[in-house]
């Protein structure tokens, strides 16, 4: 309701053409509250309430819209206003916005920004998606290493208001060759004539730039690192990655699991959003994984019809059939869930040792899991209905083997997908699901026709 109320004032401002109330009050508070009222206005709106603002306070508000948005508002803005905002913006945010932009949008900016910043956007704007390169900031601190203590703490008071961070300062040579790391702390601490490159730390986590952007946020999270230093194949610094862009990159990646988990992308698809996807996207894909588990829904509805039989002679048996075989979609899912999670912190990796350290982790777990639930349904289906011993026996075996079976199968999946170099997430609820329902359905008659046999034939 608040954020009515502030874009309801705000059409206000702009209506009386009020620019100094639309500063005072959008600089009054964080860029991140700013632009979620941004985000709720028209385009046009919003450009002119950007355009009143100083360049820093515009950019840092543009830099926390999402991308379609920026590409909006970049398309609204005058010219004059476009080229000092996006000037204003941190490095790697630029270059984002660059590659959304149409090109006759970039032939209006690019000729308006200084030679050093149209050198940078292109550089930056050149890494192919997904790589650390296409995440990286050249807004980083840099020392050499012959620096005194007292001339490196001066560098970095003059550069601090134009660089990312400067909690850690890293160390090159005279061919700009990553040789150390140096943080604030350290600076602070030491004596002034001292020399950067006696305090530095040699030992440097870094990436390179084709390094897959997953691998970075990886890195940085393990080693608890504000950022991470970006080198090119010649060990040159090119460029840094901060926490905050690693959280956005782990943020996208676990969306891209949950899609992929529902089932709603195809193998190696591009992940589909609600609001954003065209129809044609949101239907192919989803119509892919819905056209797969249809076929497995009527190979398995071939089997239940080829049993028609045993139903005939043995109707008790249909009742129990639905939850014998959802037993095993939902143990599979589980498993196939907690080994995801462990491939995603790094606990187990694509080696035959960790799957079998698994398996035998899991495998007491799946029988105990399979005796207890088979105990409960024979329990429950004695409790309330007249069932036969034998078709007890028949039910309880029956879900004995399909709830461990559908365990291990949901735990051994993720690794077949990682063998063959697919996403594990890939291997989606829905589909192991399909799987158990025809295993479950061939466990659940194999057992009927081994125990009531006689009967049948009887019959």
């Amino acid at each position: 309701m608040t954020r009515v109320l502030e874009r309801t004032a705000f059409a206000d401002f702009l209506a009386r053409n009020d620019r100094e109330s639309i500063r005072v009050a959008l600089t009054a508070i964080h860029p991140a509250d700013a632009a979620a009222i941004l985000a709720g206005m028209p385009a046009e709106q919003a450009a002119r309430a950007l355009s009143a603002l100083a360049d820093r306070k515009a950019a840092e508000i543009l830099g926390f819209l999402e991308l379609d948005r920026q590409g909006e508002l970049v398309a609204a803005l005058g010219r004059a206003d476009l080229v000092r905002i996006v000037s204003a913006m941190a490095h790697d945010e630029r270059a984002d916005l660059f590659n959304r932009l149409s090109e006759a949008e970039r032939a209006t900016l690019l000729p308006a920004l200084a030679a050093a910043e149209r050198e940078d956007i292109r550089k930056l704007a050149s890494y192919p998606e997904g790589t650390a390169g296409s995440i990286m900031t050249s807004d980083y601190a840099a020392l050499g290493p012959e620096l005194s203590v007292g001339e490196a703490i001066a560098k970095l008071r003059k550069e601090a208001p134009d660089k990312e961070t400067i909690y850690d300062a890293y160390v090159v040579d005279e061919g700009r060759r990553l040789v150390g790391v140096v943080s604030l702390r350290d600076l602070l601490l030491a004596s002034d004539d001292a020399r950067v490159g006696d305090i530095m730390r040699r030992e440097v986590i870094f990436a390179r730039v084709e390094d897959p952007r997953e691998l970075v946020a990886q890195k940085i999270a393990e080693y608890d690192l504000l950022a991470l230093p970006i080198v090119d194949g010649g060990a040159m610094l090119v460029g840094i990655v901060t926490v905050d862009d690693a959280m956005d990159v782990a943020e996208r990646a676990q969306a891209r699991r949950l899609v992929r988990f529902g089932g709603t992308t195809t193998l190696g698809g591009p992940d589909l959003d609600i609001l954003r996807s065209r129809f044609r996207e949101l239907f192919g894909q989803r119509f892919f994984w819905l056209a797969l588990l249809t076929l497995f829904g009527i190979l398995t509805s071939h089997v239940v019809a080829a049993q028609s039989a045993v139903l005939e002679e043995i109707v008790i048996l249909a009742a129990f059939m639905a939850p014998i075989i959802d037993m095993g979609g939902n143990t599979g899912s589980q498993s196939a869930t907690l080994v995801i999670r462990a491939m995603a912190l790094g606990q187990v990796q694509t080696l035959w040792r960790d799957f079998f350290l698994v398996l035998r982790r899991d495998l007491l777990v799946a029988l105990a899991l399979g005796l207890a639930v088979a105990a409960l349904e024979v329990a429950l289906a004695f409790l309330t209905k007249d069932v036969s011993p034998e078709v007890l026996l028949v039910v309880g075996l029956a879900m004995l083997v399909v709830t461990a079976a559908g365990s291990l199968i949901g735990l051994a999946l993720p690794f077949a997908a990682r063998l063959v170099k697919a996403d594990p997430a890939t291997l989606s609820a829905p589909v192991i699901t399909s799987i158990m329902d025809l295993l479950g359905v061939l466990i659940y008659f194999g057992l009927a026709w081994l125990f009531l046999g006689d009967l049948l034939r009887a019959g």
